[in-house]
């Protein structure tokens, strides 16, 4: 099954490149590649870029020269407080892409397009980590504090990122397997982001949030080896 990762934003990146610093570097349009072995397991990484343009292009580069048969997404999101905590790990069941404003016909129909409801029918049916399955809403932008209450109560919305909505999008529209797991790396409230004005604490969290969904990947490269082949119990 060969699987492609692709990272987000340069942050994730650098990490990547600490963890695993004898990867031999390759480039291509839109960031930097490696193969990178695990376990059992080789992996071709790839730098995708930050926000939503940067994520649509590459992720369908991707998809169009490395031919995945499943294509991840590891990264990190912020989350409302109160609603989860820091460090969880989300399996991304649906994206919202909810920046879209529309004032000509129906603004909810624009959203609705661009919402995607990911097929997670090759996962088992028992995870390999412990997960929070649920959404995740995206936009280029960080989250506006004023936005929370709304985010909240239109979506049910716990968390947000930039780049989920359009990778997993691309993905659907190519009929690619798409598995996307983002960590809480810091929290948000309609009076102040305990990250925002402090990019050190946004970098320490996003170590330690990517060192161990590396170190994770291999469990479900295995769980998702053994449900293709019909392992009983999967």
């Amino acid at each position: 099954m060969k699987t492609v990762v692709l990272i987000s934003a340069g942050a994730e990146w650098r990490v990547v490149k600490e963890l695993y610093s004898n990867l031999e570097i390759q480039q291509s349009p839109f960031g930097e590649f490696a193969e990178l072995k695990l376990s059992n397991f080789t992996f071709q990484i790839f730098h995708g870029g930050w926000g939503k343009i940067s994520a649509a292009a590459s992720t369908q580069y991707v998809i169009d020269n490395f031919k995945p048969d499943l294509l991840v997404n590891l990264g990190t999101c912020g989350g409302f407080e109160g609603l989860i905590e820091r460090g969880t790990i989300i399996l991304v069941e649906r994206t919202i892409v909810y920046d879209i404003i529309e004032q000509m016909t129906d603004a909810n129909e624009a959203i609705e397009h661009y919402s995607t409801k990911l097929d997670l029918t090759f996962l088992p049916r028992i995870l390999p980590t412990p997960v929070l399955r649920g959404l995740l809403v995206s936009a280029d932008r960080d989250i506006v504090l004023e936005d929370i209450s709304s985010l909240i109560k239109k979506y049910h919305a716990v968390a947000a990122d930039w780049e989920s909505g359009a990778i997993a999008w691309i993905s659907q529209k190519n009929g690619v397997k798409c598995l996307i797991l983002r960590g809480v790396s810091d929290l948000v409230n309609p009076e102040t982001g305990e990250a925002y004005g402090n990019y050190d604490l946004f970098s320490q969290r996003t170590k330690e949030i990517m060192r161990k969904l590396f170190e994770q990947l291999p469990d479900w490269r295995d769980a998702i080896e053994k449900v293709s082949q019909g392992y009983r119990g999967y």
